[in-house]
C-alpha cells in the first residue's frame, strides 16, 4: 500500500488505512480524451525512442501524410483510402465495412462460441463448410440472432468466417498507417557485449514498442484486438489438443491482421 500511496495522495485521515486501487488505465484514457494531442505526442515519442522511424514513416504513424506501402501506387492507395472512409449502406452489413463497434458486437459471438470449442483439431486452420460459413456470414450481416450451440454450425465453419471477417475490412485490424512500425518492432533485435546486433529478438523491447503502438489504434481497432489476442491465447494453451500453437497461429492470422489489403 505504501508503494501504491506513492501514486495516490490521499489527504483524508478517515480514508487513509482504506486500499487505494491506483489504475493506469484510468490516467491514460483521461489524457487520451482530453487532450488527444498531447497524448499522441507523449506514446509517439516514446515509439521513437525504441524503433527508428525516418521523417515520412513517422508522419504516416502520426497521420499527417498517407501511408505509403509495398507495390501501392497512386491508383491503388486513393482506391484503398476511398474504402476506408465508406459509410456502411446497409444497416447491420458488418463483412466488407469499416470496423466500428456495432460490428464488433456481432462478431464477438464467433469469439465468445470459439472460446467454448478450442479443443477442435487444426482450430484456424481446417476450413469449414462454405454452405454454412455463408448461412452464417447472412444471418451476421443482417443482424439476426443466432443460436450458435444449437449443432448447426461446427466450431471450424466459425473459425473461418472469423478470419473471413478479418479479411475482408476495408484495411487490416492493425491499419496500414501503423505497417512499417509494426515492421521494425519485429527487426529490434539484442545486442551482445561489443554492440553488435545478434538473431535474438528483443523480446522486452518488442513487447514495450507493441504496448505503445497499440495505445494509438482507433478505439473499433484496439476493442477488437483485445478479444482477439485473448482468443488466440487461449488457443494456443490447448495446442496439446487442437494442434494450433502461436507459431502456427501467427501463420494463420498475419495476412489478415497486418499485411496491407493491395499486397500479394
Amino acid at each position: 500500500s505504501d508503494a501504491i500511496c506513492s501514486f495516490v495522495i490521499c489527504n483524508d485521515s478517515p480514508l487513509r488505512s482504506q486500499p487505494i486501487i491506483f489504475n493506469p488505465d484510468f490516467f491514460v484514457e483521461k489524457l487520451r480524451h482530453e487532450k488527444p494531442e498531447v497524448f499522441m505526442e507523449l506514446v509517439v515519442s516514446n515509439i521513437t525512442r525504441l524503433i527508428d522511424l525516418p521523417g515520412a514513416e513517422l508522419a504516416q504513424l502520426m497521420g499527417e501524410e498517407d501511408p505509403k506501402l509495398p507495390g501501392a501506387n497512386s491508383t491503388a492507395s486513393g482506391f484503398f483510402r476511398s474504402l476506408m472512409s465508406l459509410k456502411r449502406k446497409e444497416k447491420g452489413v458488418v463483412f466488407g465495412s469499416p470496423l466500428t463497434e456495432e460490428g464488433i458486437a456481432q462478431v464477438s459471438q464467433l469469439i465468445e462460441y470459439l472460446h467454448k470449442n478450442l479443443r477442435a483439431e487444426g482450430l484456424f486452420r481446417v476450413p469449414g463448410n462454405s454452405i454454412r460459413q455463408q448461412i452464417l456470414k447472412d444471418a451476421l450481416n443482417s443482424g439476426t440472432d443466432i443460436d450458435l450451440d444449437s449443432g448447426e454450425f461446427h466450431s471450424n465453419d466459425v473459425a473461418t468466417l472469423l478470419k473471413m471477417f478479418l479479411g475482408e475490412l476495408p484495411e487490416p485490424l492493425l491499419t496500414h498507417k501503423h505497417f512499417h512500425a509494426h515492421l521494425k518492432i519485429a527487426d529490434l533485435m539484442l545486442f551482445d557485449e561489443k554492440g553488435n546486433k545478434t538473431s535474438t529478438p528483443d523480446k522486452e523491447r518488442q513487447i514495450e514498442a507493441l504496448q505503445l503502438l497499440f495505445l494509438i489504434l482507433p478505439a473499433p481497432n484496439r476493442s477488437l484486438l483485445k478479444l482477439l489476442l485473448d482468443l488466440l491465447y487461449q488457443t494456443a494453451k490447448k495446442q496439446d489438443k487442437n494442434k494450433m500453437s502461436a507459431h502456427n497461429l501467427a501463420l494463420m492470422f498475419a495476412p489478415h491482421i497486418l499485411w496491407p489489403r493491395n499486397v500479394s
